[in-house]
């Protein structure tokens, strides 16, 4: 079969699932997951049968898998809904695809398939005792819609048809992290990310509706590989002095991913999206929503450095993307080693990851952005559904110990390495990966890379404060293996925790495969020993999407060891502070840190900010202002002058016009015709004689007419 067709085919499955689910199977949790997880496997296979072909195709970059059918007709011009697999769509439909069908399988243990349901438990609250899910069917639709939203966004081959998919997205995050729609906590933070990233939204949309005035198409291709389309949007002048209509445009789409990928400011949705259940953590957190924003701004490379050659000084628009990743990313570490709740760690190390990534388009160092999207994806996968299987260890010890404590934190917890083995096991394969362990595992050829090209290329401001994200990453992850699985147990909850069900545990394993192994695709050439055993596809691969391959930064030692040192040493430092902590004791760091660990712990205040700064205006906007001044007063004091004046109108018409012309001549008229009538009564007597004697009279007198008028 033709791989244009497979392409097309690749969303549809899950769309498929969702609309059943929806209409026939939504009370048969059986068959409703078997439909979801079903309908994954075959999306899956499509995309790897598509991948495969992609590879194995010469010369992808120059030469892709591409085709277009009419959409939506625009006068002259018509919009094309296709499909487009280049390098880059490659390999993100190729980690989509694995990510998302572990987390399929993942929940049907996660949700206690099998088990009864608690008649204690009720909907849009979580199981308590765990039962099965009451509104299993539920989030199993809600799931194939995600994946079908990131699905065709990454198979697009245009703008619109992207952003279509982008926001299937943020409706199923919206859905999704309220979820448990019965816990206030839930509310808010899905109405918080909704708001939060249709922020960015807007500023992304008008980003897309200035391209397309600026191009008059929205297709990829006739966009990023034309380079007279690129070198027209790097001269014309924009309402901004000093850039140009590509770099405002890309800062536009930049802002997008600000939202959907929570770089600062628009961060402060991410953490809250732990509400949700842990499947959709791994979903938002690798899988889909804040991978597609790392996606678009890599997709729009071009405009993000337009008008800059490799080695040259950085563009306005790109100084403003380096600026934030880099911040972002050592902003959200130093919040995370002030965390308990063990996926909230998850949630800031997200933040800073893609912060890495951000910072690494910045500085023109795309492979590495590329490589690092990848890699992540699959280790914060499996963190995240690791943590998930914690809690589900620990919910169980809860019960059985009936001890209230909180699952979640990781001071409640301890000794967890033998009770639940393999998923400690993957676990701290995947936290070794997230500290870019030297040398075994993927997050460190990923982390490095972007560290090397930064020092290369002179952005050592970038480096160091990259180098000190780095640092802190490796620390606050031994801390949280650490206090999970290591020392004893420092709860009941703890010592009674016990270890998942296989399909929880089977896409740990395999996702501990990609945390390790998907990194060796991209070992530099001309790394001592091992370089050039196996080739660096990555860079060859992915620098395709381009229409100028970017070189790979020549091997350097100083960003090498700083990679290794920080790594080793934040894992060392943070196993030496929390190796020892016994039930009930304070965190060491607050001890260490005092008022700065209660200023990480609450986030810098970042929430209390915007509530003061925009939640609280906002309500007072909307009930004095907009209700009680425009709503009650102009516009209900509009309506109500107007029904005063319509009383008094009709006041005036009844009482003037009405009541003595119309009702008053009716009247006169009535009269008359009823004083005639009783005028003329009298000839009405009932008796037949006098009809007879008048009719013979009226007779009598025409006849005497007749005779008399005619002789």
């Amino acid at each position: 079969m033709r791989p244009e067709l497979l392409t097309f085919l690749i969303p549809l499955p899950p769309v498929v699932a969702f609309t059943v689910i929806v209409l026939l199977t939504n009370r048969n949790n059986r068959l409703s997951h078997r439909l979801a997880v079903g309908a994954m496997v075959v999306s899956w296979g499509l995309a790897m049968a598509v991948f495969f072909q992609a590879v194995t195709k010469g010369d992808l970059g120059h030469y892709p898998i591409a085709a277009s059918i009419p959409w939506l007709p625009t006068g002259e011009t018509v919009l094309n809904l296709g499909i487009l697999i280049d390098p880059l769509s490659a390999v993100t439909l190729f980690f989509v695809a694995w990510t998302c069908l572990a987390i399929f399988l993942y929940s049907v243990g996660y949700h206690n398939f099998g088990k009864p349901r608690d008649p204690k438990d009720r909907p849009g609250l979580p199981p308590r005792a765990g039962g099965i899910e009451p509104m299993y069917a539920r989030f199993f639709a809600f799931i194939s819609l995600f994946a079908f939203g990131m699905l065709t966004l990454v198979v697009s081959d245009n703008l619109l048809l992207l952003f279509v998919g982008w926001e299937i997205m943020g409706l199923c995050s919206y859905l999704l992290i309220g979820f448990w729609y019965g816990k206030d906590s839930a509310k808010r933070a899905m109405v918080k990310a909704f708001i939060t990233t249709r922020v960015g939204d807007v500023f992304m949309l008008l980003g897309i509706a200035y391209l397309y005035s600026a191009t008059g198409t929205l297709n990829y291709r006739e966009i990023l590989f034309d380079e007279h389309v690129l070198q027209a949007l790097a001269q014309m002048p924009s309402v901004i002095e000093g850039l140009s209509a590509g770099g405002l445009i890309g800062l536009l789409l930049f802002i997008g991913t600000v939202g959907k990928s929570a770089q600062w400011p628009l961060h402060v949705w991410l953490p809250d999206a732990m509400e949700g259940p842990t499947p959709v953590s791994a979903m938002i957190h690798a899988a889909t929503m804040v991978s597609a924003g790392v996606y678009m701004v890599a997709r729009f490379f071009p405009l993000i450095t337009i008008g800059w050659h490799e080695g040259g000084a950085l563009t306005p628009t790109m100084i403003i993307v380096a600026a934030i990743g880099a911040f972002t990313a050592l902003f959200a570490a130093t919040i995370a080693v002030a965390q308990n709740d063990v996926k909230r760690v998850l949630a800031y190390s997200t933040i800073s990851q893609l912060g890495y990534m951000v910072a690494a388009v910045g500085i023109g160092a795309y492979v590495a952005a590329v490589f690092h999207l990848i890699t992540h994806a699959f280790f914060k996968a499996l963190l995240f559904l690791g943590s998930g299987s914690v809690i589900h260890g620990m919910e169980h010890g809860v019960h059985k110990s009936h001890e209230h404590v909180d699952p979640q934190d990781m001071m409640n917890m301890g000794g967890l390495r033998k009770k639940m083995p393999v998923t400690f096991w993957t676990f701290l394969i995947g936290g070794l990966a997230l500290s870019g362990f030297p040398l075994l595992t993927a997050g460190f050829w990923s982390k490095d890379e972007i560290l090397a090209d930064a020092f290369a290329n002179g952005r050592m401001a970038v480096f160091v404060v990259l180098a000190l994200a780095a640092l802190l990453t490796a620390f606050y992850t031994m801390r949280q293996i650490t206090l999970t699985f290591l020392g004893k147990p420092r709860t009941k909850a703890a010592e009674n925790a016990h270890e998942s069900v296989w399909t929880m545990t089977v896409p740990l394993v395999v996702l501990a495969v990609f945390a390790v192994a998907a990194g060796w695709v991209g070992i530099p050439e001309h790394f001592p020993v091992i370089g050039g055993l196996i080739p660096n596809w990555m860079h060859d691969f992915v620098s395709g999407t381009l229409l100028e391959h970017p070189y790979p930064v020549d091997f350097n030692a100083i960003p090498l060891l700083v990679s290794v040192g920080v790594a080793l040493g934040g894992l060392f430092l943070g196993w030496l502070v929390y190796r020892r902590v016994p039930a009930g004791a304070k965190d060491p760091l607050a001890r260490v840190l005092g008022p700065i660990h209660t200023l990480l712990k609450r986030k810098y205040y970042f929430d209390e900010l915007y509530d003061l700064l925009f939640v609280r205006p906002a309500y007072w906007l909307a009930e004095t202002f907009s209700s009680k001044w425009i709503d009650l007063g102009v516009i209900d004091g509009f309506l109500h002058a107007i029904g005063r004046i319509t009383m008094r109108v009709g006041d005036f018409l009844r009482n003037y016009i009405d009541l003595p012309v119309i009702n008053g001549s009716a009247d006169r008229l009535s009269e008359g015709v009823k004083g005639a009538g009783s005028r003329f009564r009298v000839v009405q007597t009932g008796r037949v004689q006098q009809y007879l004697i008048v009719g013979l009279l009226f007779t009598g007198a025409l006849l005497s007419y007749l005779i008399l008028a005619n002789p």
